[in-house]
């Protein structure tokens, strides 16, 4: 796979999780076939799969099972996907674009977008609790971890935080807590999950990648807070400026642009650093390291 350019991999592993995604949703035939539908509407089709391609880059330290993987990537996919449907509905960030389209609660209505992410949830932990390829105590620590990553200490308890701090004047080190658990908690869940269908991690390699995933997690918000700031919403697929329209603080309302662009520099340079036991076999995530900075959208 090494030998594959960057954008081939990535094509590639963006149309294997699409292709799994689809496999392990409900057909949008059976009954419940609204809630279906909207489920399928939500996940499939859209989304740089950013986690999945964690899993993936993660789990080629360690020759992992394909079959695994496909199955920790949908899983972590199915959960994000789940907490954006709830993020966008009017009781929270109330958003009616999300990657180029309308929102769920848009395209459909409030009661299923509610639904849609809870089924998602569930989805996740049967697909994830499916896998037969890792030995069962490993699988049970894999679902432990997404469980912690995904509720009140991780993504669920970031977004808590996020929501009563609007208005507020954060330090920059509040703001980094918030955002270790609302969007790294699940992009570390990402790159251990990944490793762990290859094989139990010492210290040292969960340490490794545990510092790996903290520099991505936060280079991801600050460059997400930097794209709010200056890019358009058509290039975004979503409400560019909603963050100063909310009065959110952000990296850019308390560093400034140019600093904020800095830092994202300098959590790239944490990142291939922190990977530098793993060697070549680590290709992968320094690039996914250098697309997360560098991306436009």
């Amino acid at each position: 796979m090494m030998e594959l350019a960057f954008s081939q991999w990535m094509a590639g592993v963006q149309a294997q999780v699409e292709d799994a995604l689809s496999d392990f949703l409900p057909a949008a035939h059976l009954v419940p076939t609204k809630l279906h539908e909207a489920m399928r509407y939500t996940v499939l089709g859209g989304g740089k799969r950013v986690r999945p391609l964690l899993v993936y880059a993660s789990g080629a330290l360690f020759d992992a099972d394909p079959a695994a993987l496909a199955r920790a990537a949908c899983a972590l996919e199915m959960i994000h996907a789940y907490s954006l449907v709830h993020d966008d509905m009017p009781c929270m960030d109330d958003d009616e674009l999300r990657r180029g389209k309308p929102t769920v609660h848009i395209a459909y209505d409030e009661a299923t977008a509610l639904l849609v992410g809870d089924a998602l949830q569930a989805q996740a932990f049967e697909v994830l609790a499916s896998t037969d390829t890792v030995p069962p105590a490993r699988l049970n620590g894999m679902l432990r971890l997404l469980a912690q990553a995904a509720g009140s200490g991780g993504m669920c308890g970031g977004q808590a935080i996020d929501l009563d701090s609007v208005g507020l004047s954060l330090t920059r080190e509040q703001l980094e807590r918030m955002h270790q658990l609302k969007t790294g908690a699940l992009l570390r869940a990402s790159v251990l999950l990944g490793a762990l269908c290859g094989k139990d991690l010492s210290e040292t390699e969960g340490e490794a990648l545990g510092a790996y995933s903290q520099a991505v997690g936060l280079a991801f918000q600050v460059v997400d807070d930097i794209l709010d700031a200056t890019a358009d919403s058509a290039t975004l697929g979503k409400t560019a400026g909603k963050d100063a329209a909310d009065n959110k603080p952000t990296y850019v309302s308390i560093l400034g642009l140019e600093e904020s662009k800095a830092l994202a520099e300098q959590l790239r340079r944490d990142a291939h650093h922190a990977l530098a036991p793993f060697g070549e076999q680590a290709l992968r995530l320094r690039e996914l390291a250098d697309l997360i900075v560098q991306r436009k959208a």
